[in-house]
């Protein structure tokens, strides 16, 4: 929560000294100081800013390329492209292998060390392992284990990156999908809980039908003991007793 918070404030302090700033100069200076920051790893929201617009079409717009580069791309994507984008600071080259590291462990949980190497042009495994140690899990982006046997890096926890335009259409997809299957579902439940409440409602009706019926059998037997209380039988014929107030 705090490294969200952190970022928070982070793409706040940029977006308010980009809005400050008009020239061009000064607003890809401050794109090289933001992907340079070292506890920063969202870049879309500046995407966005108006104020970095101003880049599109001048002879800095390759810091706009660059600072897409940051948000959605990986060390590999600016090798293949370095021919157009702003050479790398060291702080710069520090923070797209991050970033590249965060990208592979979006798509599976255990990461060869050959691959590693490959992705951040690191040359051995001495170099790898403190990259991962030091860069990564020192400064709390990912958590995971060295296996050095399995030449290997098992990733317990990576912070995700800023999600690209399709992949933000897609999750808007899924969610609607799920919402529409939650709102078939919530009306099933209450289909069944309306039938359940009208099926409650009935065996109240059949309880309280055979309850009457029950007393009115228990008063039906009360009157027939009562009149064969009045009954009399003289050997072996049945008389009843008259009504003396007749």
């Amino acid at each position: 929560m705090d490294a969200e918070r952190r970022q928070a404030e982070l793409i706040e302090q940029f977006s308010a000294q980009a809005a400050a700033l008009s020239s061009a100069p000064q607003l890809a200076a401050l794109v090289l100081e933001a992907t340079s920051h070292p506890a920063l790893f969202a870049f879309s929201e500046l995407l966005t800013l108006p104020a970095l617009s101003k880049l599109a079409g001048t002879q800095y717009a390759s810091s706009l390329d660059l600072l897409r580069l940051f948000a959605y791309g990986t060390l590999k994507d600016y090798k293949s492209n370095s021919s157009t984008l702003p050479s790398l600071l060291p702080d710069q080259a520090r923070k797209l292998k991050q970033l590249s590291v965060l990208t592979l462990a979006e798509s599976t949980k255990v990461l060869p060390y050959d691959q590693l190497m490959q992705e951040l042009d690191v040359s051995n495994v001495r170099e790898l392992e403190d990259f991962l140690i030091n860069e990564c899990m020192y400064s709390g982006i990912v958590r995971g284990k060295l296996d050095q046997l399995r030449r290997c890096f098992e990733v317990q926890f990576a912070a995700g990156r800023d999600l690209t335009p399709d992949q933000l259409n897609n999750m808007i997809e899924t969610l609607s999908d799920w919402l529409g299957t939650s709102d078939s579902l919530l009306h099933q439940i209450q289909e069944k809980i309306k039938w359940a409440d009208t099926t409650s409602e009935l065996n109240k009706q059949h309880q309280k039908e055979f309850e009457d019926r029950v007393e009115e059998a228990k008063k039906s037997i009360k009157k027939l003991n009562n009149v064969s209380r009045q009954t009399l039988t003289y050997g072996g014929m049945t008389t009843f007793s008259p009504n003396l107030e007749e």
